[in-house]
């Protein structure tokens, strides 16, 4: 038989890694080893719940032979120091989002992943999801022309959420570990924007709380431009109940519309006849279905994430999203809370 691929979780402050943790205990190729955690009461509870070893010490974990794959999910601030220490102990990595919370900290990440020659991955969700594969593959292959716009929502109510505020996860507004809102779920849409279109010229963006006063923020909008004139519109809000529509496309030969692609979109029940990706082309008497279907929740995305790290990994292929890749959308974040601070356009690349 195979070997199995060794996975152990360093800390389960982010909630995704219990997701993809229960989605590998499906996996045949993968074997859950064990566990480590700063918060002894969480970390002991999930260990138990999957079946693995809880080690009290992170060097437990990292001089395991056992352990091929580490998944990195502490707060944010965290992730510089414990992809060096999972990189020096030449563990491949799959590091929650958003990378870092400053260009610095992005470029540890690389120098180590670099100087270990270690895989690494960063989880977004979005690269492994069927309808917005079909939408980068249609703007490849040239589908819709020359791109002019392109609008990416992506929303969560979770700052109505009381148990998300003052429980567990309280950590996600604190400015310290976690900067924003903005910062924290905007990078989805950053990295889909990314993902299609490549790295923007400039931003101009507006950030700030504007139905609540919870968090440092809980919406923000941002217009990217890019090199052949094209904009990309960021749309992300922590306060929204409910919604549809996810990504428009608009080229000079066609255009596609997606819906129900993010939490609040699939959090309620699906109209009638619900479709997930539809596309028009220059002379079409309509719109035409591209028959994708739609995941019974936001979490069938989110446990996407696993099942594609690992297939690259074993291959060693390109990782789904790379150290480089993660750079661009948290530099894309940043820009946009640097253009609504100062209330002007921002160029890219920042200055470190």
């Amino acid at each position: 038989m195979p070997k199995k691929i060794g996975v152990s979780v360093l800390s389960f402050a982010h909630g995704h890694a219990s997701m993809y943790c229960q989605r590998m205990l499906d996996f045949e190729d993968v074997r859950l080893v064990s566990a480590w955690d700063d918060n002894l009461e969480r970390g002991q509870a999930s260990a138990e719940r999957f079946g693995m070893h809880f080690y009290q010490n992170l060097e437990g974990v990292l001089h395991d032979p056992a352990v091929d794959v580490v998944i990195i999910a502490c707060e944010t601030n965290r992730h510089a120091e414990f992809v060096e220490a999972a990189a020096a102990a030449k563990k491949s990595i799959l590091l929650q989002k958003p990378m870092a919370l400053s260009l610095a900290d992005c470029d540890r990440i690389i120098l180590a992943v670099n100087q270990n020659n270690i895989y690494l991955s960063v989880a977004y969700q979005m690269r492994h999801d069927p309808s917005n594969i079909k939408i980068k593959e249609m703007v490849e292959a040239g589908y819709l022309g020359k791109i002019g716009l392109l609008r990416r929502r992506h929303c969560i109510p979770l700052m109505f959420d009381n148990n998300f505020v003052t429980g567990p996860s309280q950590w996600h507004i604190d400015p310290v570990k976690n900067k924003g809102m903005f910062m924290d779920d905007a990078t989805h849409a950053a990295d889909f924007i990314y993902w299609i279109l490549g790295k923007p010229e400039s931003v101009i963006a507006e950030v700030d709380n504007v139905l609540t006063d919870i968090a440092p923020d809980d919406t923000g909008v941002a217009i990217y431009r890019f090199n052949q004139r094209a904009m990309g519109i960021l749309v992300n809000s922590s306060v929204t109940l409910a919604g549809e529509n996810t990504t428009e496309v608009y080229g000079d030969q066609g255009v596609l519309v997606q819906n129900h692609d993010d939490l609040v979109s699939t959090a309620q029940p699906l109209p009638k006849g619900a479709t997930a990706l539809k596309y028009f082309r220059r002379g079409d008497s309509g719109w035409k279905d591209l028959g994708i279907g739609i995941p019974a929740s936001h979490g069938e995305r989110i446990m996407a994430v696993p099942r594609g790290f690992i297939d690259a990994y074993k291959t060693d292929s390109p990782p789904p999203a790379s150290a480089q890749d993660g750079r661009v959308s948290v530099e894309m974040i940043l820009g946009a809370y640097q253009s609504a601070h100062e209330g002007r356009r921002v160029e890219f690349p920042l200055s470190k």
